[in-house]
């Protein structure tokens, strides 16, 4: 036979005419020199997996078919459910036993691989971690503890938050209390002008909140003078005469503009004057 119609194995150059081979990335092995070069040992017994066994594989692991099997219970586990532990496979219910958490509410086994929850050390099955107001399961949505309870959202602010006094709203953060009573930050407004007062100096009349400005516009005394309102709320000080009012840098001689703060004064019709003026009238 020449060269060219030989069929060898790549590695150990033995002729494979007539005989078993296997092929790997288009080169040719017999199954001795496949087996010593390609093989996978098994994670149970140590042997090379070979060309006549399934090769069961599991996170870059390895098994024979007969030893893929429970560590604790030795099972087969061949196409079935398993969980994994410090490198050992398990039957799920081996692993129940011995490591799965129990449901608070049920008290049964919370089985590997199923839905759960879990918070502050305790665990449910998903179907039985239940909002304590609607008995419906909370799932993957927003809850809030309450004692020995869960709640959700909405359940939770139907029983226990306060309602915004304006706009009739569950209050779930911060907010205001003013007059006794619960305001959102953004709904506590300035009666007058409808700026909000939540962080700002503001005052009240008949129980109703103003800004500084809208209140000294709308009830504070304006100054004869300059006719802009005089609030004491910003501590302003002003003189009153006859039911009339002036700041003090206001109260001044209506002919020559001197102050008459301290100082004695005459008066023509609804002028003020100071005295050498009244007296040159």
């Amino acid at each position: 036979m020449s060269t060219s119609e030989r069929f060898d194995c790549h590695y150990c150059k033995d002729s494979l005419l007539g005989k078993k081979y296997i092929m790997k990335e288009d080169t040719q092995y017999c199954t001795k020199c496949y087996e010593n070069l390609f093989a996978n040992c098994c994670e149970s017994c140590s042997l090379p997996i070979g060309c006549n066994c399934k090769d069961l594989s599991y996170k870059d692991r390895h098994w024979h078919e007969q030893c893929f099997k429970c560590a604790k219970c030795s099972r087969s586990l061949v196409e079935k459910a398993f969980a994994s532990k410090d490198d050992l496979l398990l039957c799920t219910e081996c692993y129940a036993n011995d490591y799965s958490s129990k449901c608070t509410t049920c008290k049964k086994t919370v089985m590997p691989g199923s839905r759960k929850m879990e918070y502050k050390g305790n665990s449910w099955h998903e179907t039985c971690f239940l909002c304590y107001r609607c008995q419906q399961p909370i799932g993957t949505k927003s809850f809030i503890p309450k004692d020995t309870g869960y709640f959700c959202v909405p359940c939770f602010e139907k029983q226990f938050a306060y309602q915004c006094c304006a706009c009739k709203k569950a209050i779930t953060t911060g907010g205001v209390t003013y007059q006794d009573k619960p305001w959102h930050r953004e709904c506590f407004l300035c009666i007058g002008c409808r700026k909000q007062l939540s962080g700002q100096r503001f005052t009240s009349r008949e129980n109703y909140p103003y800004c500084l400005e809208c209140f000294s516009n709308l009830y504070a005394k304006k100054c004869v003078g300059c006719t802009k309102p005089i609030t004491s709320l910003a501590g302003a000080k002003y003189i009153s005469y006859e039911e009339r009012q002036w700041h003090s840098e206001c109260f001044t001689c209506m002919q020559c503009s001197v102050s008459l703060v301290g100082r004695g004064f005459l008066t023509q019709r609804d002028n003020v004057l100071c005295t050498d003026c009244g007296r040159e009238k």
